[in-house]
């Protein structure tokens, strides 16, 4: 299939190798020349411009930051849509409010274009796998003819509702793993400063009900106090902000989110946004004046 993919960040690049990998044909621009290179040494057509990657392709592909990157690309000032052969489909993996996903679908859907917001949960090292979990929404069979796309990419496909419900079900989980990092430094800072190691309390815990996940992937991070981004504190910062607004429509209770996220925020004050979710310890460490180790 001939792929359009527009954003080869730290998510994005390893994405669209995957796809590569699987056989599909890639056209790509970006302006940093070095992941440019990059794409051109696994195999990518390299574009002129955004444009040029999408006049002869099946589907396009956004991983971006948030939703006035899409809009820019899509409908402002790239205007992809208006150049896109309306027999494409547009697949938007960026992690945004739902709301954002209806609007940009409402007008694809007037071009006659269908679209699937389709974000994903891993980080890195799961882009880097091709086992990332896919949260989709959209129509049926739209869905079911671009999953074995999705599936170079992801471990995990799900249809989750028309779409939106992609970006609902992506906010869902960012709440849910912003929660259990804070909860996890909260308790190994707590555990070290009562006198037991962390690498026991980790050891001790992770195949129990408090075992995750989350557990077994920020646990050993934050007892290396390697904050390298799987993901970034600030982009989490921004979903936790989706989480926010998104709620306020149905006055959905979000006490939790709403702690992490000012904890979140805290980091980011101190320079901290562009470390990896596992650096909320730091705001324990930071509270305490004790760094935790192993």
């Amino acid at each position: 299939m001939k792929i359009s993919f527009i954003g080869l960040g730290i998510m994005g690049k390893p994405m669209a190798k995957n796809l590569m990998k699987n056989g599909h044909e890639l056209y790509v621009y970006d302006r940093n020349p070095a992941a440019v290179e990059e794409m051109r040494a696994a195999g990518a057509h390299i574009c002129g411009s955004s444009v040029e990657t999408v006049k002869d392709v099946d589907l396009v592909i956004t991983m971006l930051p948030n939703s006035p990157h899409v809009k820019s690309v899509m409908l402002e000032d790239d205007k992809l849509a208006d150049y896109m052969p309306k027999t494409a489909t547009f697949i938007d993996c960026t992690s945004l409010n739902p709301v954002a996903s209806r609007e940009i679908a409402a007008e694809l859907a007037k071009r006659g274009i269908d679209m699937l917001d389709a974000p994903v949960s891993g980080g890195q090292p799961k882009a880097v796998d091709g086992t990332l979990s896919f949260m989709v929404g959209g129509k049926e069979e739209v869905f079911n003819r671009f999953k074995p796309v999705l599936e170079c990419m992801g471990a995990s496909v799900v249809l989750c509702g028309d779409v939106g419900a992609g970006n609902v079900t992506k906010l869902c989980n960012q709440t849910i793993v912003a929660v259990n990092i804070a909860a996890l430094a909260e308790a190994l800072q707590m555990g070290q400063m009562c006198g037991v190691e962390p690498q026991k309390i980790f050891e001790a815990i992770r195949g129990g009900l408090a075992g995750s996940t989350v557990m077994n992937a920020k646990a050993p991070m934050m007892m290396d106090q390697n904050f390298e981004p799987g993901f970034r504190i600030d982009l989490h910062i921004k979903d936790l902000k989706n989480v926010v607004d998104a709620a306020s429509t149905v006055d959905a209770p979000i006490p939790l989110t709403q702690s992490v996220l000012e904890m979140m925020k805290v980091l980011h004050k101190d320079g901290l946004g562009s470390c990896d979710h596992s650096a909320l310890l730091k705001y324990y460490q930071k509270l305490t004046g004790e760094t935790l180790h192993h």
